[in-house]
């Protein structure tokens, strides 16, 4: 199979980033995503409706979305953990939720205190509503090439679960390496497993950086009908479970390497740069991408 001639990327910065970074405020966050879309993005993760109690940094997720301007041909997404959560982004107008199981029994009790069956029991109800408001559903998978509980993760049952969440209406599943522990092989091994049971043009990967392997990893599995992938404006967002590591890939890296290769996102790269430049300012942070530091 050729590489594919365009990439979709979902940002996930303003979300899965900002969610593991200090708190800033409101306004920066409303500029953050306002940036983003001027460089041309078109799939934004803009808010979180989890317990604030649990996720303070997505406290102010309904002024976030309220807050934007908004440009058309864009889609504004919310992280919807239960019915509360759908029922705050449908009153924020988000352009679409996501729900979040994991291929691991481990990591499902630690992070939402429940089984994988009982997490997807929870989702029926919430798809189902949001079917009602003809409200796209995302799904994510987390931990497909390890967990920091239960370690290997059978590429069998990462496939289970991607199929259940797409059988019950989740529009694409994002393939999450949450520690970033996955290689080159086993994450192409993983993609085509998970492609035998759901069409690869509705698979995601997002893969964390933790490790450095992250476009290794993505280079390995381009050829197998991916066309969307997650990554995180400045490589915003550490990941929790290895102090002191990146997380999340950097959106600038892996536009970079796509344009490098004659493959078009779409994106404005000194556009996205000046984006990450300016919440990594107001974070007080360096850029965490490599791209970004080197033509800034």
């Amino acid at each position: 199979m050729a590489l594919p001639s365009h990439i979709s990327l979902f940002e996930v910065g303003p979300r899965d980033g900002l969610q593991n970074e200090k708190q800033v405020s409101t306004a920066d966050k409303i500029l953050l995503v306002e940036n983003l879309a001027a460089a041309g993005v078109k799939r934004i993760e803009a808010a979180s409706f989890v317990s604030p109690k649990w996720v303070p940094q997505m406290a102010d997720s309904g002024e976030v979305l309220k807050g934007i301007s908004r440009v058309a041909g864009v889609r504004y997404s919310a992280l919807t953990p239960n019915l509360k959560g759908l029922e705050l982004a449908l009153d924020a107008n988000a352009s679409e939720v996501a729900v979040f199981a994991a291929a691991s029994e481990g990591f499902s009790q630690k992070n939402i205190n429940c089984s994988i069956e009982e997490s997807i029991e929870r989702f029926i109800p919430l798809i189902e509503k949001a079917k009602e408001h003809n409200l796209p559903v995302r799904g994510y998978v987390s931990c497909v090439l390890g967990c920091p509980y239960d370690g290997e993760i059978a590429v069998s049952e990462v496939a289970r679960v991607s199929e259940i969440l797409y059988k019950l209406g989740c529009y694409e599943i994002s393939l999450g390496d949450t520690i970033g522990v996955g290689t080159p092989v086993k994450a192409r091994k993983m993609v085509e497993a998970v492609a035998a049971k759901v069409p690869a043009d509705k698979l995601a990967l997002h893969f964390h950086d933790t490790y450095g392997q992250a476009l290794a990893n993505i280079l390995a599995c381009l050829e197998s009908g991916i066309r969307t992938l997650d990554t995180s404006v400045a490589g915003l967002g550490g990941c929790p479970y290895a102090k002191g590591a990146s997380g999340n890939l950097a959106s600038e890296d892996l536009v970079y390497m796509l344009h490098g290769m004659g493959i078009d996102t779409g994106i404005d790269l000194g556009k996205l740069i000046e984006a990450g430049n300016r919440i990594s300012a107001a974070l007080g942070r360096q850029n965490g991408s490599k791209v970004a530091r080197a033509l800034s």
